[in-house]
């Protein structure tokens, strides 16, 4: 028989778990409401090819720069931010990663990301993002049949190539075949940009876009508007001749560099007023003290651009010309009072600051960057680790090694005008490693503190060049200190090859166990 109090009790019991639970949930979504209403919105501007010393707050002679000037002002000036490599894909990797790019096999332009590799943009998600990348991917395929298109890592949507573009793009959106955007390729992405952002005030949630330019990369095209405000450059001034691509047939060709040049100018001065009306229109719609906007180059000036580069070296190479590049963030509400930093940063450190700023844990796995927030909160004087650079190669140049991906999925799709290996686009490769030998341990490699740098070339062993510079009283890196100071100079390279260790595991898998 049953006991109607038990019965009472029981019903009781239930609405009041029901109650609790309800109560619950409601204090959750509160809480997580709460939570993205406090998140900043984000967005991550990368130019291609842009070196440290094409900006007018750098003091460059003819470049306009205005918008980036401006937040070199209103925000944080960083004057030693690096670029994890002197090539573009690699650095692009390692923004998405925050890991060094032969940890997943991008060595260089060509090689793709490894699939099992956590995107920034995933724990973005995680985290109550609504996401988007615009422009040049470079890290495999945007086609979407590809393991390694801006989807698979985590971005909602996406009008993106496969590598970089000029005026009037091949644009792909969600992996569609694609097609042709008429117009100067900086504005199209930030009327994309803001477009996006528009439907996503709709869905209440913060918004993370990564927008990577293609420019100020060759073959250079840009508006006769633009192409005027260099008319005038002096007859002086880049009068020797340069080898480049052909916008006509797709091959390489020799040019007067100062006629270069002004093509190049005129394509960083679009898109620094592309960064404007995208600065006007959040200004606009009360949300840019709750912005941070963060724009720095991918790689150092490369060779037909290398005019006024205080650094030695350039695009390619492991010298601060190669690999040092400008960079400025603004975020209002955070920094109200502007200041320039010489902290070293690197593009790596882009995943972990990231992290940090929206709550998110780090992978279990190696990561090379570190939180740059303490810096933006003033709490960083220095750099609490080294930056490691490393020109590594697959084995042999992947000859005998298996691939990683199907190379049919490794095919890409949006056209180029620059002739790749004879094709009117760029295709993909990355290749398995099982073990670690010598040999893979050479390549030009660096390893960067807060004084020094240690740079070595070439192969392993005795027979290695090695060079050690003061970078803060000789940042030409001019005079190799290395015999006065042998000491340092085998610390670091321990260090280094320590790194190393880590990098090569992290090649054969390790990680992804």
């Amino acid at each position: 028989m049953i006991n109607p109090m038990n019965e009472l009790t029981s019903k009781y019991l239930k609405h009041y778990f029901l109650l609790v639970l309800t109560l619950g949930l409601f204090a959750s979504c509160n809480e997580k409401a709460e939570t993205q209403e406090s998140l900043p919105n984000v967005v991550l501007l990368l130019g291609d090819d842009h070196g440290w010393d094409e900006t007018g707050y750098n003091g460059h002679p003819f470049l306009h720069t205005p918008v980036l000037d401006e937040m070199a002002k209103s925000g944080v000036r960083m004057d030693r931010f690096y670029s994890a490599s002197p090539v573009c894909s690699p650095t692009r990797g390692s923004i998405i990663t925050g890991r060094h790019p032969n940890r997943y096999g991008t060595f260089t332009p060509g090689y793709s990301i490894r699939p099992e590799e956590i995107s920034i943009a995933e724990l973005m998600k995680n985290a109550g993002y609504v996401t988007s990348h615009l422009g040049k991917w470079h890290l495999g395929p945007v086609k979407e049949a590809s393991p390694t298109n801006p989807k698979h890592f985590g971005f909602d949507e996406y009008l993106s190539h496969d590598n970089f573009f000029e005026m009037n793009p091949h644009l792909s959106r969600n992996g569609a075949e694609p097609v042709i955007f008429k117009g100067e390729s900086s504005e199209i992405l930030i009327a994309e940009a803001i477009d996006f952002i528009e439907r996503s005030k709709e869905k209440d949630q913060p918004f993370f876009v990564v927008i990577w330019y293609g420019s100020p990369h060759e073959p250079y095209s840009a508006k006769p508007e633009d192409l005027a405000l260099y008319d005038s450059l002096p007859e002086d001034f880049g009068n020797r001749m340069v080898r480049l691509t052909s916008n006509e047939t797709g091959g390489p060709v020799e040019r007067l560099q100062r006629e270069v040049l002004r093509e190049r100018f005129a394509e960083i001065t679009a898109m620094d007023r592309s960064i404007g009306q995208l600065r006007t229109y959040l200004g606009g719609e009360g949300i840019r003290d709750n912005t941070l906007l963060w724009y720095f180059g991918d790689n150092g000036t490369p060779q037909e651009g290398n005019a006024t580069v205080p650094f030695r070296g350039q695009k390619g190479r492991v010298y601060e010309g190669g690999v040092r590049v400008p960079s400025v963030l603004e975020w209002p509400e955070k920094i109200k009072n502007p200041f320039i930093t010489e902290v070293h940063g690197v593009s790596s450190d882009v995943f972990p600051t990231l992290c940090e700023i929206t709550g998110q844990a780090l992978p279990n796995r190696p990561i090379d960057g570190i939180s740059l927030l303490p810096m933006l909160e003033g709490k960083m004087d220095d750099r609490p680790e080294p930056i490691a650079f490393w020109n590594g190669r697959p084995r042999n140049n992947g000859e005998g090694l298996a691939d990683y991906i199907d190379p049919e999925l490794q095919k890409g799709t949006s056209p180029l005008v620059k002739l790749m290996n004879g094709i009117p686009t760029r295709n993909f490769k990355n290749f398995k490693q099982t073990d670690i030998q010598e040999e893979d341990f050479s390549g030009p490699r660096t390893l960067l503190g807060n004084q020094y740098k240690l740079v070595i070339h070439g192969s392993t062993g005795e027979a290695a060049e090695k060079e050690l510079f003061d970078i803060n009283a000789d940042p030409a890196e001019e005079n190799n200190i290395l015999s006065d100071h042998p000491e340092i100079a085998e610390k670091m390279e321990n260090t280094l090859h320590d790194w190393q260790q880590s990098v090569l595991e992290s090649l054969i898998g390790k990680d992804y166990q």
